[in-house]
């Protein structure tokens, strides 16, 4: 079975840094990719497509346009850790921040597409002064 832990969300002040983990077990597969998506409270997941993921096999990422320059992702294929810095954070980036890992996916320049997902419960991020 699948386990995905996410930990490492708070509260950040506008213009603050944060480091997100995601840590995967049980994976009995061999291509997968691990990516991270968010829900705002009270909305829709805006990027359907994630914010960010990674290729297992060779480390090949995406970013969606809303986080390009600011997040970054990197893998721990060791420890099947995945980790996600948040910097120059903004109040609109509050959300619930969840990792998944992917099955049967394609790595796309502006998406993240799986036909399975594996996910964690999340972890809050919260930015405000």
């Amino acid at each position: 079975e699948v386990q995905v832990v996410e930990s490492g969300g708070g509260l950040v002040q506008p213009g603050g840094s944060l480091e997100l983990s995601c840590a995967a077990s049980g994976i009995t597969f061999d291509d997968y990719a691990i990516g991270w998506f968010r829900r705002a409270p009270g909305k829709e997941r805006e990027e359907p497509q994630g914010l960010s993921c990674i290729r297992s096999r060779d480390g090949r990422t995406m970013y969606t346009d809303s986080v390009k320059g600011r997040f970054t992702i990197a893998s721990d294929g060791a420890k099947n850790t995945v980790y996600m810095r948040l910097n120059s954070l903004k109040p609109e980036d509050t959300a619930v921040y969840y990792c998944a890992v992917l099955q049967d996916y394609a790595v796309e320049e502006y998406g993240c597409y799986y036909n399975t997902a594996y996910w964690g419960n999340g972890t809050l991020v919260t930015v405000s002064s």
